[in-house]
């Protein structure tokens, strides 16, 4: 039997927990904006300013070859995760956290001062997939730390819509980044956006940095971390003993995460593309779309959260699957056959299913895991997911329907995916109710009945 908690009498949100709340929710928004802007400028701009000048002779490639980098930031998630995870569980969340914002904001400056290929040549599509690499190492240990900060310092009756907060970071971010790129789009001619509108949105990012890390600062060490201090329960190798007693935990985590990373990234990096290119949509109305879209993405996801709290995590997870399986085929023959409105409205439906399956997600990871090896094992099986799911979710997709011609092979490829994640989350099995706490001796989880 899996530990669990006796349900405490509901209690107002204190100070310092509305603190935790707004802390990861800036940070993570923060943290995915400068992750998501370059998703959405590789298509647009990266592509003919970077690539596209090596394979003049076939554009084609140049878009797939740009979308294939968006892929090559996820490869170094994992050692992200790895990194953040062992010093997040032997240093604090807190420190990893500020690390973490440092890092990816960084480097997104960076790419917003990168000279272009006519500049300097092959040095600057180089450049520009090295800063990208530093963006996928510090998003890798970016979630685990935010969704350990919410759901540590939530009550047990509300682990579900506290981990909530870092989740909807993903539509807010997306907001951010896909709305200051549709100002930019519209204030800016089309040859001042190639020239240097689209540099705007990656250099906005060190206002954002101050600000994010000034309110992270202000955020108290997890109360978990700080007991397990107290009792100097620091593990020499915390990552040795996560795969050594919770491989199939850290395996199912990742399965669990495929469909829902691979559905989102669909809709933060790809049919922006799809819908300029393959559906002939002017830039500004799917833009538009987008950001619509997300603002859907947004209360469905914390609606999931709290849902999860009430019914369950896996009964939660599983409406969501269910939703998104189902709604792939109409979704995609609609959006092929359908107008810009059509292409909005389909996307909106979308992400109601996204939303249930990604809102519970933070409170299911952190509750398989004991608090020693915690920080490692949701941040390393976040990665894998991510890496299995949508590290690659677009390229495949530019190929499926650049093969097929339609978006309805997509699809298949989606249902596959989100078949693959039901299945996991099914054999976890419920663990709403586990305590988080440290046990006299922390021992493993338990099995858990699958739901």
């Amino acid at each position: 039997m899996s530990r669990t908690s006796p349900t405490p009498a509901k209690t107002p949100v204190t100070r310092e927990e509305r603190k935790v709340l707004v802390g990861t929710l800036a940070g993570t928004t923060i943290e995915w904006y400068d992750f998501f802007i370059y998703a959405q400028a590789a298509t647009l701009v990266l592509a003919p300013l970077f690539i596209e000048p090596m394979v003049t002779d076939n554009p084609g490639l140049g878009t797939l070859v740009s979308l294939a980098t968006i892929g090559i930031s996820f490869l170094f998630r994992p050692l992200g995760a790895i990194v953040a995870g062992r010093y997040g569980d032997r240093l604090g969340r807190k420190k990893m956290l500020v690390l973490t914002l440092l890092l990816m904001g960084a480097s997104t400056v960076a790419i917003g001062l990168l000279p272009t290929y006519a500049s300097i040549g092959v040095a600057a599509p180089i450049l520009l997939i090295l800063f990208r690499v530093v963006q996928g190492f510090s998003a890798g240990g970016e979630w685990g730390g935010a969704a350990l900060m919410s759901v540590e310092h939530a009550p047990v009756h509300k682990r579900g819509l506290f981990g909530a907060y870092p989740q909807i970071g993903v539509p807010c971010g997306l907001i951010l980044a896909t709305g200051i790129l549709l100002l930019i789009t519209n204030i800016t001619t089309p040859e001042q956006f190639l020239a240097w509108g689209w540099r705007v949105p990656f250099l906005l990012s060190i206002v954002l940095i101050v600000i994010g890390y000034l309110i992270r600062r202000s955020v108290e060490e997890s109360p978990v971390f700080a007991e397990l201090l107290q009792r100097r329960r620091e593990s020499s190798a915390p990552l040795a003993e996560l795969f050594r007693h919770h491989t199939r935990t850290v395996i199912l985590t990742a399965l669990v995460f495929v469909s829902t990373n691979a559905a989102g990234y669909l809709v933060i990096a790809y049919f922006i593309g799809y819908g300029t290119t393959a559906l002939g949509f002017g830039q500004v109305p799917v833009l538009a779309s987008i950001v619509i879209a997300s603002a859907v993405w947004l209360p469905t996801t914390l609606g999931g959260g709290a849902l999860s709290d009430r019914i369950g995590r896996v009964r939660t997870f599983q409406i969501g699957l269910a939703l998104t399986f189902v709604w792939f085929i109409p979704m995609f023959w609609l959006m092929d056959n359908g107008g810009v409105v059509t292409f909005c409205v389909v996307i909106c439906l979308l992400n109601v299913g996204l939303g249930l399956s990604y809102g519970p997600m933070t409170a299911l990871f952190a509750e398989l895991f004991p608090a020693r090896v915690r920080y490692s094992g949701v941040s390393i099986g976040y990665a894998l997911g991510a890496v299995l799911g949508g590290a690659f979710a677009p390229l495949i997709s530019e190929l499926l329907v650049q093969r097929t011609d339609t978006g309805v092979s997509i699809a298949v490829y989606m249902m596959v995916l989100t078949a693959i994640s039901f299945v996991a989350v099914t054999m976890v099995g419920e663990t709403r109710g586990t305590d988080l706490g440290v046990d006299a001796d922390d021992t493993p989880t338990a099995e858990r009945t699958p739901a």
